[in-house]
């Protein structure tokens, strides 16, 4: 099943262009990566998805064109997490959770028994249940993420887009955020789309690619289409290895 469909999709701003007729179809129930260089267009990309800018050519979700769904039916199926997430000083993790309810009643309508469900089924999802009456602010960036994610998970929307939802974080937290969105889009059923820097985790963490460079699509394909040499040194402009671990996953390698 087609999640995106986009037909010569183009994206310009004073002097400039950011997406270059970009046509592909972006598969659902998987995590798909959007990956490449610093200015390649990968967020632009995912804006458009997130109805957050608009473009040129022709963009459809679950068959049904970006214009034609209403904004409340798209905040039902899809949630939208920015590279930068709004100031959330003061707030107990519960609150923001609950955030994530607001397209099924507004800001004035109360809490059911089913919103209070979704916020704490959301919570145990993503594994953030025990800060519940935490201060948001109080928590490390992998524990933020997560809580950020509960939300988006409370919202209880089919696809998540995801802005480089791991640049800020050590090690440890970007295999912990990746982890779970890998689990919930391979055993829950979600799609996801996701901005990322870093090759070898997309590699790792996503099941299907889609690499841009100079606001033009290079690759759209599987994690062993982007693992080769040659592709790297298109994508990236620079020479790599690709490299074997034990466990037979590639890993890539700056020369």
């Amino acid at each position: 099943m087609t999640l995106f469909s986009l037909r010569n999709l183009a994206v310009d701003v004073p002097g400039r262009r950011l997406l270059d007729e970009i046509t592909l179809d972006l598969p659902a129930g998987q995590a798909v990566a959007l990956i490449g260089h610093n200015g390649s267009g990968k967020s632009t990309l995912l804006k458009v998805l997130a109805r957050q800018i608009a473009g040129t050519g022709s963009v459809s979700f679950e068959g049904r064109a970006l214009s034609d769904w209403p904004a409340r039916d798209y905040a039902r199926r899809l949630a939208f997490l920015p590279q930068t997430t709004p100031p959330a000083e003061g707030m107990l993790v519960r609150e923001l959770v609950a955030l994530g309810r607001y397209p099924w009643h507004g800001a004035l309508g109360r809490f059911g028994p089913g919103d209070h469900a979704a916020v704490a089924e959301a919570m145990a999802e993503c594994g953030v249940t025990p800060f519940a009456d935490r201060l948001v602010d109080t928590l490390s960036g992998g524990e933020r993420q997560r809580v950020w994610l509960a939300m988006m998970v409370a919202q209880q929307a089919g696809t998540l887009l995801l802005d480089e939802p791991i640049s800020a974080l050590d090690i440890a937290h970007q295999v912990e955020v990746l982890s779970l969105v890998q689990r919930m889009c391979r055993e829950l059923g979600r799609s996801a789309v996701i901005v990322l820097h870093e090759v070898n985790m997309a590699a790792r963490f996503c099941d299907h690619v889609v690499a841009l460079k100079g606001g033009r699509l290079v690759l759209q394909g599987t994690p062993a289409d982007l693992m080769t040499p040659p592709m790297l040194q298109k994508i990236y402009g620079l020479p790599m290895q690709v490299l074997s671990k034990p466990d037979g996953a590639p890993i890539a390698i700056p020369l």
